[in-house]
């Protein structure tokens, strides 16, 4: 048996993807011991999956210390390009483009304390197994699977196979990370909503030598091919010679597929390639109908799969893992309330049905139904065509590159550890800062990012040293809730809250601000879910 099974730690992750992996790191964030189980030995490098990590998910990397060792690996810098380019094929001509895609151009803006990236999933896993293996807190255990789990009042247990037999692990708390065939879904009586997409599709990593010297269009992170015969998109994986492709429509389970002539036919020319890898699949609409029971969790795929388009399913997955790992964290560190863990579903589920309907009517518009005959017929057959088939795509794709309301914007406003403003017929109810959503972000100097100077736990934001701000502080000391200070001064703390004053989780969500409930122990029992 793996030495590392010998002592239990508080929580045991099943499932190490970049989810599991995660909720691994924040709860190293806060000084939580985890064990994460995990079945691969090495990461599926010709697996590229997910390929944008989001804006809000790069300000995650950047509290664990991962944002620069991250764009330092990435292949593609953030700044190769914020494109999305539609054409005929790779080497035909362009019908239209999009700017300010993902999230990539905000390197600099208020908006946000990092940009997006534009990366393959098995190096952003590679990023977090690093961090796990340099983590005095968290350990990763591999050629490991968790074959059952369960519960009694006071402990939850996880059975691990490894080679030479299964051992009984003991932890307090077990989170399944381990996608669609999830273990701890079926063990807390969890089923999946929804359905799946009748269109099949098929990924194709591939190298072709020289191609990116012949593509007319510059540096995209999307090609969209609107080739009728033929349509998918394109993008690159390095700055070297290799790519990948999905072609849209083809089933290579139940049909002979030629993926040379696919590529070919989604680039427009005859080229060397070859093939790296194939991955057929269908998109999933699924969302379970609970998240936990007792002391069991769920999160990211084994909670909720959305289609790609539109690049937010891995990146909701981040965001399920630090919601439920500072919470976890709390109760383990004996200042949160059970009501917290109760808060993780209520909070999340939202999100994730909200990511899944966008998603989806992302989906309903592709390249197949964007194309049309004429684009690949003459001259005179391209320029009548084009100004119809343009009108559909800005229509119907915008949304879908420029999405921050979800990304940056989306609010934990119904939560039941969130204190909702009091009615003011001033200022009205919604305004920035409200509880519930993120702490608006703001440069405090080049570099310097409002986020930095938040603490690890919960953070008093604004007029600080006012009357309410030092009988909030009294509140946390004598409830035994870890409290840090960032100062404002008035115009500077009302412009950012909305308010004077703003009580920051550990997430950078508002828990409370001072246009509520001025009663500084119903404040701080409520955000920790007493």
């Amino acid at each position: 048996m793996p030495e590392l099974l010998g002592d239990a730690a508080p929580v045991l992750i099943a499932g190490g993807g970049p989810v599991g992996l995660a909720t691994a790191i924040e709860l190293a964030h806060h000084g939580v011991a985890s064990t994460v189980v995990e079945r691969r030995a090495e990461v599926s490098w010709l697996r590229p999956r997910a390929k944008t990590t989001s804006a809000r998910t790069m300000e995650h990397f950047r509290r664990w210390g991962l944002a620069d060792t991250l764009r330092e690996r990435a292949p593609l810098p953030v700044t190769w390009s914020d494109q999305a380019v539609f054409c005929t094929t790779l080497l035909g001509p362009e019908i239209t483009r999009f700017d300010h895609c993902f999230g990539l151009e905000l390197s600099g803006s208020d908006l946000a304390a990092e940009p997006g990236q534009q990366v393959a999933q098995p190096l952003v896993e590679q990023v977090l197994r690093d961090a796990v293996a340099a983590s005095t807190h968290a350990q990763l255990v591999t050629d490991a699977t968790v074959t059952a789990v369960g519960q009694i009042p006071d402990v939850a247990w996880a059975d691990v196979s490894v080679a030479g037999g299964t051992r009984r692990v003991e932890a307090a708390y077990v989170v399944g990370c381990e996608g669609a065939r999830s273990v701890v879904r079926d063990a807390i009586g969890a089923r999946y909503e929804g359905g799946d997409d009748t269109r099949a599709n098929l990924n194709i990593v591939f190298r072709a030598p020289g191609l990116a010297g012949r593509v007319p269009h510059g540096p995209a992170v999307h090609y969209w091919i609107l080739n009728p015969t033929q349509p998918g998109l394109l993008g690159r994986l390095d700055l070297e010679d290799t790519w990948w492709a999905i072609a849209q429509g083809v089933d290579a389970t139940v049909e002979h597929v030629d993926p040379v002539a696919i590529v070919r036919n989604l680039v427009g020319a005859e080229l060397d390639v070859e093939i790296l890898a194939l991955d057929p699949w269908r998109a999933r609409m699924l969302l379970a109908n609970r998240y936990r029971s007792g002391r069991l969790f769920i999160a990211g795929d084994a909670a909720h799969q959305n289609p790609p388009w539109g690049g937010h399913g891995f990146n909701t997955g981040i965001g399920d893992a630090v919601n439920l790992g500072w919470k976890l964290a709390a109760l383990l560190g004996g200042w949160g309330k059970p009501g917290l863990l109760d808060s993780y579903e209520a909070e999340r589920r939202p999100v994730a049905e909200r990511t899944i309907a966008e998603a989806a009517r992302n989906m309903s518009t592709l390249s197949p139904e964007l194309g049309a005959p004429g684009l690949t017929g003459t001259d005179e057959e391209f320029r009548l065509a084009l100004p119809a088939v343009t009108a559909a795509v800005r229509a119907s794709k915008d949304s879908e590159f420029h999405s921050l309301d979800l990304t940056l914007g989306y609010r934990y406003e119904d939560s039941p550890i969130v204190l909702r403003d009091l009615p003011d017929r001033e200022h009205g109810t919604a305004s920035v800062g409200t509880p519930g959503s993120r702490l608006p972000h703001r440069w405090l100097g080049p570099g310097d990012s409002l986020y930095d100077h938040l603490g690890p736990e919960f953070t008093l934001v604004g007029a600080v040293d006012g009357a309410l701000g030092r009988r909030l502080a009294d509140a946390a000391a004598k409830l035994g809730v870890p409290l840090d200070e960032l100062a404002l001064d008035e115009r500077d703390g009302c412009r950012l809250l909305g308010a004077d004053l703003a009580l920051v989780r550990p997430d950078q969500h508002v828990a409370w601000r001072s246009r509520g409930c001025l009663e500084p122990d119903t404040v701080l029992c409520t955000a920790i879910g007493d």
